[in-house]
């Protein structure tokens, strides 16, 4: 891509009153989060507190978890708001605009999804190149098909062509097995700050998702099934 940077714009405008604007810095080639300019790093940012079952840093490298840090401003902005608040969202990316009227989980839960996925964790790496065809708000079918089809087409670009289609599978829900294990850890690291559900709520949604990416790869994509059969008359 052309551009030094790739933009992704939230805007938020609750009842109340209250509005807010998140930027989210992409490189346009390794699609990695350019980092929040933070001002301060709080305590439930370190790597070892509620550290994820599954992390592989080294907290001899790593003071702090690369996610938990670029979240940390928007957690603590919405830690003392409802998740059920409704609120107007629009997200701006380089090539179109999307517009929804929703409540806050939701919001909070699209913008944590493309940070999460961006920001450095070595379990969630994988999911950059969805970032490239970032969706916000996207419902449970539409993450399956886009999850499914990114680690299809991650296997086909990475191995030598051997791997089945089964083989796929099994390595997307262990995949996401480790996923889950991440939204407890970040569940665990924002309850411990949060008033009321925003912002937890938001975690609890992407871990649903997380949840239903097992449920569909151990039962072979049934529930997308429908939209590959051949109607006859």
């Amino acid at each position: 891509m052309s551009v030094s940077t790739y933009l992704i714009i939230y805007d938020l405008r609750c009842s109340g009153g209250f509005e807010t604007q998140f930027t989210i810095r992409l490189d346009p080639h390794t699609f990695t989060l350019i980092p929040f300019d933070i001002s301060s790093t709080p305590k439930w940012t370190v790597l070892t507190y509620e550290q994820c079952e599954c992390c592989p840093m080294d907290v001899t490298a790593h003071t702090y978890c690369p996610i938990a840090v670029n979240i940390s401003e928007i957690a603590e902005e919405f830690k003392d708001r409802l998740s059920t608040e409704e609120c107007k969202v629009r997200c701006r990316t380089p090539e179109r605009i999307y517009m929804k009227k929703t409540n806050l989980m939701e919001a909070i839960s699209s913008i944590f999804g493309i940070i999460m996925a961006t920001s450095g964790c070595p379990v969630l790496d994988v999911f950059k190149p969805m970032a490239r065809f970032h969706l916000p708000f996207s419902t449970g079918e539409e993450t399956t098909f886009r999850a499914v089809s990114m680690f299809l087409l991650r296997d086909h670009f990475s191995s030598d062509g051997s791997n089945s289609f089964m083989d796929a599978m099994k390595t997307l829900e262990r995949h996401y097995e480790l996923v889950k294990q991440v939204n407890e850890g970040l569940y665990a690291r924002i309850k411990s700050i949060s008033s009321e559900d925003a912002d937890k709520n938001a975690i609890v949604m992407l871990h649903s998702l997380s949840q239903l990416l097992c449920m569909e790869a151990n039962c072979n994509l049934n529930s997308l099934a429908y939209l590959f059969k051949t109607k006859t008359s």
